[in-house]
Order: C-alpha cells, then structure tokens, then sequence
C-alpha cells in the first residue's frame, strides 16, 4: 500500500513530467516535489529501503511506473561508498533524506558526445548536499560525476526520481578515455 504523500508525489511528478518537453523545464517543475517529498519520507519510507551493502551502494526501488517513465529509488551510501564516473542518460531529481551526500563534477571537453572512445573529461567541482537538499540534472549536456560518502562521514540516504527506469548508465574510465553501457541492480520493494 502506497502512503498519501508517496501517492501524491507520484500522481503529481508524472503529471508534471508528462507537460513538459524539455528536461530542464521538467525538473525544475519537479524540484519542489522532491523537497516536500523528503520532508514526509518518514510516512513512506520502510525498513528494505534502507537496505546497505558493505560491499557498495544499494539502490532500493520505491517506485517504477508501469510504463517506465518514471522511477524512484532510495539510495543508501555506507562510509567510503562511491559510484563510478557515470552519467544517466535521463533527467533527474535527488533529495537528500539523512546524512551528507558527496557529488564530483566532471566535465566533458571531447566534443563528439556519441563516441565512446578519446573521451577527455575535467574535474569539476564539489557539491555536499545535506539533509533536505535537493538537486537535480538533465542529459543534454551530459551530467558526470561520481556520488557518495567519504570514509570519515556516516551513511547517507538519498531519494532518486529519474525520466525513465534506471536499470542502465554510461560509466566512464577517466584514464582510459573511454565510455560504456552497463546494467545496474537494484533492491525490489
């Protein structure tokens, strides 16, 4: 059963996400959701969606729309837990429900956006989003960076709300210039 505020986030982001062509004008229509949407996460959110894994992140699905296009995670990061460089291929909205999360910028100076090969990424900048922060990111220019928790903070928890269902990104090897496609898992609810 799907708690009021879980509800009405859902009815209210797909309307929402629906009206709007552009990714950017769709998150910025679906910023101030996610900020009232992690002010209730405690009338919704359940033991599994706090699900760790001391070997990585865990990423446990809240909600997917039955026609993929929409999907919500809860993202819980131990001390010491990073995503690789990637990016989502997708708009999105992040909320930060408990602790500190960490997001490292890369910007991409290669100019062929499609290549997967003799790709030059910079380092950027540093975000630490703290409870109650919300930010979001659109595809087009592509959003790279890496996500996640210091070793000297305590764990994070963090609410995703992505244009599509997340089962796949880009991640990149920094070093090695390049780009690949690969499959994600996730915790079912």
């Amino acid at each position: 059963m799907i708690s009021p505020a879980l509800e009405r986030f859902i009815s209210q982001a797909a309307a929402r996400s629906r009206a709007r062509d552009e990714p950017a004008d769709c998150v910025l229509a679906l910023a101030p959701l996610m900020l009232d949407l992690i002010e209730r996460a405690g009338t919704f959110l359940e033991p599994q969606h706090f699900r760790s894994d001391p070997l990585g992140y865990s990423r446990n699905l809240v909600y997917d729309a039955p026609d993929e296009s929409l999907s919500l995670y809860s993202i819980v990061w131990l001390p010491g837990q990073w995503t690789p460089v990637h990016d989502h291929g997708s708009w999105g909205v992040v909320g930060v429900v408990e602790g500190v999360l960490e997001e490292r910028s890369y910007v991409r100076l290669s100019p062929d956006r499609g290549a997967d090969a003799d790709i030059d990424l910079a380092r950027g900048g540093t975000v630490l989003l703290r409870h109650g922060a919300v930010t979001s990111f659109v595809p087009n220019p592509d959003h790279i960076h890496v996500t996640g928790v210091p070793s000297e903070r305590p764990r994070a928890v963090s609410l995703h709300l992505y244009g599509r269902m997340m089962s796949d990104f880009n991640i990149y090897d920094v070093g090695a210039r390049t780009r690949r496609r690969i499959t994600v898992a996730h915790n079912e609810s």
